[in-house]
């Protein structure tokens, strides 16, 4: 007949350090965002290269002050 219980001198599989179980998660939601991220994008590589050159430019406008007094004006009529 089968056992529908395990025998009583097996122990229960040992369970995983708790610092080790946090690790291996915050590895895997890691990488799940990571495939989130590029999924869709045919060159990865690419588009982070497009993303740091915007970002980098950005950074150069905000840093750069405001606009010099005699810059382009318009007027609504």
């Amino acid at each position: 007949m089968g056992l529908c219980f395990p025998c009583p001198g097996d122990s229960a599989p040992p369970t995983p350090d708790p610092a080790e179980k946090r690790a291996q998660l915050a590895e895997a939601a890691e990488r799940r965002q990571k495939e989130a991220a590029s999924r869709g994008i045919l060159d990865v590589q690419s588009v982070e290269e497009k993303r740091k050159k915007k970002e980098k430019v950005e950074k150069q406008i905000a840093t750069s002050g405001p606009p010099p007094a005699g810059g382009l004006r318009w007027t609504v009529s």
